[in-house]
């Protein structure tokens, strides 16, 4: 990894950096060995305390946000829950979607070895949004299982609520998993990713943050640039 990451955003009150795939937000037991994690690498850029204000899974990448005060955290947390935050991904997905559309399916709460001891286990899904539109198509003529060409389309994605691996999730239920996605994917398109592209990782970028500062006021708009091999990908595909 690196000992620093992109700054997108820098007051004295936030900082938002652009994380790579493969780099935890901070210590997890999904990865016991890592070594490096977003949160500490902020503070060793900073030399201040930060707070994480929401996440992003360990194999996407994008604007990730922290305060600099628990106070402002709390408030951002609160802004989240409040649906005040707004935030856009880019995907490449399995098959060509509708033009755009939106995910209205319940979700159950998705425990860990962290949360599973303590967790309602009977606890009915939760409500789940997320709309869509499909920017860009490609077809390549190359067989995958049964059909003789494989199709894929770029999305974005504006999740209405945040119920962890909701994008994920919400894709593979309308028969679109993300590419890359080793959980909730196909494994015979994320098999030919790799051959065909060298691509090893989950397709699927946190690329805006739209919100008012919890402190100014001021409106806020930051934006992740794609980087690296998915950067390359989308270049090459679309």
């Amino acid at each position: 990894m690196t000992d620093s990451l992109p700054v997108l955003y820098e007051d004295r009150w936030l900082i938002a950096v652009n994380k790579p795939s493969g780099l935890l937000v901070h210590r997890s037991w999904i990865d016991k060995e890592a070594t490096q994690f977003a949160l500490q690498t902020v503070r060793n850029m900073t030399g201040r305390y930060v707070y994480p204000v929401h996440r992003l899974d360990k194999p996407t990448s994008g604007v990730l946000l922290f305060a600099f005060e628990k106070a402002v955290a709390v408030r951002l947390g609160e802004m989240f829950a409040e649906h005040g935050i707004q935030k856009r991904y880019l995907a490449v997905v399995r098959g060509h979607t509708a033009k755009e559309g939106v995910i209205d399916y319940p979700l159950k709460e998705v425990l860990d070895k962290m949360t599973d001891a303590r967790a309602q286990k009977n606890k009915p899904p939760q409500s789940a949004l997320t709309r869509y539109e499909r920017l860009a198509t490609v077809t390549l003529p190359v067989r995958v299982s049964r059909y003789p060409e494989a199709r894929y389309s770029l999305l974005s994605l504006w999740p209405q609520t945040g119920r962890k691996h909701q994008l994920r999730r919400h894709m593979k239920h309308i028969f679109h998993p993300i590419v890359g996605d080793t959980k909730y994917g196909r494994g015979e398109h994320n098999r030919l990713f790799r051959r065909l592209f060298e691509t090893h990782r989950l397709l699927l970028h946190a690329a805006d943050l739209h919100l008012r500062h919890p402190v100014t006021g001021e409106a806020l708009d930051v934006r992740a640039p794609l980087e690296g091999e998915m950067a390359t990908l989308i270049k090459w595909l679309f």
